[in-house]
């Protein structure tokens, strides 16, 4: 993984963290580190599915970066997946 790659899944992370934590409302304990940490989990979670369901395209080349908006779509969707499982865990 490059260097750009990694900052921006971290981006991404980030972005889909914040998403998801403002569309699910509640105590938001957590500080940035652990949205990052569930946007980046979230992103991967998503991409997953969204690779498997058709949503995303199979990555066939290197010239494939994020993000796109179905990979933003994706990795909210994931991220609000991973946050439910972790208030959960917290409950």
């Amino acid at each position: 993984m490059e260097p750009n790659e990694l900052i921006g899944w971290v981006l991404l992370g980030l972005v889909a963290g914040l998403l998801a934590r403002f569309l699910m409302p509640g105590e938001g304990k957590g500080s940035w580190l652990i949205t990052i940490f569930i946007g980046i989990i979230g992103a991967v979670v998503g991409g997953w599915i969204g690779r498997h369901v058709g949503f995303l395209p199979q990555p066939t080349s290197a010239g494939i970066r994020l993000p796109s908006f179905q990979s933003v779509v994706t990795a909210t969707v994931g991220s609000l997946m991973v946050l439910s499982v972790w208030k959960f865990i917290r409950a």
